[in-house]
């Protein structure tokens, strides 16, 4: 009794991006804002990221055929294309001609006024939120414009009742973002605020490291979701491509 899930689910985050790159720069220089002119959506996989979304396509293709994704779903955020690109494009999955369906629903967390500032730009330019932020955490803490944690839950919520109305029993792969694989944990294994948190704070998801799980019957027949291994490096060690895994930027010009 699978209760509508999918055979197989792997949460992939995007390869290492250009506003990575510059949030890193802009750190080191101890800049007030990160030099990026685009909007976050536009913002693209950096070289580096490139070669991580390859290797991850040539480790999706190394499966056996009928155990690779059937479906791939992506966020709409250019990295993330170009990574679901390159995995369909290498033969990683099961049909030769798939391409990436988008879903908004699976987007970068929206920053609002904080886009483009590092912390240090946001303590300096908006004191009064920083101090609020803390105070509230951020979970719940939702930047004018922006997006909390649980705002994003709550579209995240939406996306997995689709995927399993629309592709219950198939082996699913979803293209998307640092904050939205914690997410998805979250509501897949029916976290609450302080354990999702403290995998945050174990460390950043890999760029292109695989989250995956299988959906088994538990002691009631019932089908529930099973962590199979999470920030699985393995793709990019067989292909000797540097592992990454800088915070997501706020970068975008919105």
């Amino acid at each position: 009794m699978r209760q509508r899930w999918p055979e197989k689910l792997w949460i992939v985050r995007h390869g290492q991006s250009a506003g990575n790159v510059a949030r890193d720069a802009a750190h080191a220089a101890g800049l007030a804002s990160i030099d990026i002119d685009m909007r976050d959506v536009d913002v693209p996989l950096s070289a580096l990221g490139e070669q991580q979304a390859e290797a991850l396509g040539h480790w999706f293709a190394s499966l056996p055929e009928q155990e690779r994704p059937e479906i791939v779903l992506a966020s709409p955020y250019i990295r993330a294309r170009q990574t679901a690109d390159a995995v369909c494009r290498l033969g990683g999955t099961a049909d030769e001609k798939a391409a990436p369906i988008i879903d908004e629903r699976l987007r970068e967390r929206e920053f609002g006024i904080f886009d483009q500032l590092t912390t240090m730009g946001i303590r300096q330019k908006y004191p009064e939120l920083a101090q609020h932020r803390m105070l509230l955490g951020k979970f719940y803490h939702r930047p004018p414009g922006g997006e909390s944690w649980a705002d994003v839950i709550l579209r995240l919520r939406s996306a997995m009742d689709t995927i399993s109305l629309h592709y219950a029993d198939r082996r699913v792969l979803v293209v998307c973002h640092q904050v939205v694989v914690l997410c998805l944990r979250y509501i897949l294994e029916g976290m609450d605020e302080s354990q999702i948190l403290g995998i945050d704070k174990e460390g950043d998801v890999l760029n292109c490291g695989v989250c995956e799980y299988d959906f088994l019957p538990d002691d009631a027949k019932m089908c529930v979701p099973s962590l199979v291994r999470y920030n699985f490096a393995a793709p990019l060690i067989e292909e000797q491509a540097p592992i990454t895994a800088e915070p997501d930027a706020m970068v975008g010009t919105r």
